[in-house]
């Protein structure tokens, strides 16, 4: 295959931000140059305004098998994900039961053994989820287990958190965590603030993510292991994760698109379908989420993705589950909220950031290396469709926005999906 006149996007080339030509024979760059001839029976591809880079990674995927298929399962979930250019997701260990222990890394390993997208395996800190005992995190790291997190639950115990920390430290592993601190959030639906009032909700205060974010990062610096937070949502979280990078802290940090993308005003229509966490949160809070990407203090964007049934969210309130279906134009709506603040590089590079994070190997787009790349476009409009979307989740809030950019696909090996 030859893939004509495409722009790469990879510091390590000595071709980054150059339109070349690409011929892969077997799986494998055989060729970068500039109007390379198809050999015989190659397939020679060119389509408008079109980039390469290495494979994005979503570090922040929720899959509900075992347990909850009906909201996705890994087939419906990974070949979302592979449409959406995500050639690597880190699978939250949010199942029923939770990855919390060697055996079930393994059914997960098993089950997208022939997707086109790979799994990154993250095991839970603690037993069941439960925030109680710490899980056999070496035993987890031995068969795969590249970092560890309870997943949407936020690790509320300080013990446990020290101790999780310490552990990981003698194998340079990593903890994840959602900060989230209940007993302040307690039940809130929402962000606290003027529309919260407006709409008589019960709200969550900022301070609850706030002081879980100043709490880790003291036993980060006790202990002096490395920690990732999932997806910071205000402003003073950012500045506290600024101030640790400045300490020297190994401390890196995420957001989902949805909290770049929307503010806590879009549930004045009580629409269910923007109920997450983090909650969506105000206009300054936007800001200072891009200006900590811009500056380099978060350090990916993150899907999100939680997708749920129709039964869950068209209900009372009160009484719908938090989450977004969002994978299906992920790189869209980033490109959209981002695009006055962040480069086309700098963006890229957020969905690249998370090889280093998660001691991944970072693909190389050079002659002799093995295909594993993503291919885009960053400047095509388009309104975004329900039909458009894969995910078995339709609670996606990003339905009849005009979006900018565009997915043509992966490929991965000698395998493709490309559109």
């Amino acid at each position: 295959m030859l893939l004509k006149s495409i722009k790469i996007f990879d510091k390590q080339s000595k071709y980054h931000l150059q339109k070349v030509d690409i011929l892969f024979e077997s799986g494998v760059i055989k060729e970068i140059g500039f109007n390379l001839k198809a050999p015989p029976k190659a397939k020679e591809i060119q389509k408008d305004s079109w980039c390469i880079s290495p494979s994005w990674v979503d570090a922040n995927f929720h899959v509900f098998q075992p347990g909850n298929e009906y909201r996705e399962d890994f087939n419906s979930g990974f070949q979302a994900a592979a449409r959406a250019g995500f050639g690597y997701l880190a699978v939250m260990p949010n199942t029923n039961p939770p990855v919390d222990n060697s055996s079930r890394l393994a059914f997960a390993q098993q089950a997208v053994k022939s997707m086109l997208s790979d799994i990154v395996q993250l095991g839970a800190v603690s037993q069941g989820i439960s925030g109680k005992d710490i899980a056999e995190l070496y035993d987890m790291y031995q068969h795969g287990a590249i970092a560890f997190t309870d997943g949407s639950e936020s690790i509320q115990d300080a013990g446990l958190m020290e101790r999780a920390l310490w552990y990981v430290k003698k194998f340079d592993g990593l903890i994840m965590n959602s900060p989230d601190d209940k007993n302040i959030s307690l039940k809130g639906q929402m962000n606290e603030g003027v529309n919260s009032t407006r709409l008589g909700l019960s709200a969550a205060p900022k301070l609850a993510e706030e002081l879980m974010v100043a709490r880790d990062l003291y036993l980060l610096e006790h202990t002096g292991s490395r920690l990732h937070f999932t997806a910071l949502s205000t402003a003073q979280s950012v500045e506290l994760v600024r101030k640790a990078k400045k300490k020297g802290l190994k401390v890196t940090a995420g957001v989902n698109v949805a909290n770049l993308f929307f503010k806590d005003e879009e549930l004045l229509a009580y629409d269910t379908n923007f109920k997450v966490k983090p909650h969506l949160r105000e206009l300054e809070d936007v800001k200072a989420l891009l200006k900590g990407l811009k500056d380099g203090t978060i350090d990916v964007i993150n899907s999100g993705h939680t997708p749920l049934h129709q039964d869950e969210k068209k209900v009372e309130f009160d009484h719908a589950e938090f989450g977004m279906s969002t994978i299906d134009c992920t790189f869209e709506a980033a490109r959209t909220a981002t695009n006055k603040v962040l480069s086309e590089e700098e963006l890229i590079e957020k969905f690249t950031n998370a090889y280093s994070i998660l001691t991944m190997p970072r693909p190389k787009i050079e002659v002799g290396q093995k295909a594993d790349f993503t291919l885009f476009n960053l400047d095509s409009k388009a309104v975004f469709k329900e039909e458009d979307i894969l995910s078995r989740g339709k609670n996606n809030p990003f339905i009849d926005n005009n979006l900018q950019g565009l997915v043509y696909g992966l490929i991965k090996g000698s395998k493709t999906n490309m559109v």
